[in-house]
């Protein structure tokens, strides 16, 4: 009964909006400081991450697995996620802000709120991953006040005159 009011009731779409404004602003306003001010450089965080992994009750590193990503992927590529990171958060932003392609940019927002959190940084990431699953969850409609209402539509007629053209080159 709640999924269905999330995911079809315009007072739920409303609500959404002001949410995912409001996550939207936040990851747009980080990934815009980074991209315009010093300089951003995510190495310092990286290696504070390697160096001091989330550690379980037996003092052993939780996220074993994390870490080496972070050691032998991450930290080696540095130059691609200081470009990524904020990049990607100004990306997301925009998304939410906008109601553009919602899903997709709510997921990616997702990704790397528990890519933060998985290195060890709690800070705002446990709200911003509980909201964010609430607009995730809700689909369409949390865009629908947005310029998803356009697009959404627009990709799906494109999609499925592609698919009919297929199939009918396919007979």
């Amino acid at each position: 009964m709640f999924a269905k009011w999330l995911r079809e009731n315009n007072i739920a779409a409303g609500l959404l909006t002001v949410i995912r404004v409001w996550i939207g602003y936040n990851w747009m306003t980080a990934g815009w400081g980074k991209l315009t001010g010093e300089g951003f450089d995510a190495s310092g965080y990286l290696k504070n991450a390697i160096a001091n992994p989330v550690k379980g009750p037996d003092g052993h590193a939780v996220y074993g697995w994390y870490v080496n990503f972070l050691e032998s992927f991450a930290l080696p590529n540095v130059d691609l996620f200081n470009f990524i990171v904020p990049l990607g958060e100004f990306l997301v932003g925009l998304g939410l802000l906008l109601g553009t392609l919602t899903t997709a940019a709510m997921f990616f927002g997702l990704v790397m709120n528990f890519s933060f959190f998985l290195a060890g940084t709690v800070s705002h990431n446990p709200t911003d991953i509980f909201f964010g699953f609430i607009i995730l969850f809700a689909g369409y409609n949390a865009g629908k006040y947005g310029l998803d209402r356009w697009v959404v539509p627009f990709i799906r007629k494109s999609v499925f005159k592609r698919e009919t053209e297929t199939a009918h080159k396919a007979v």
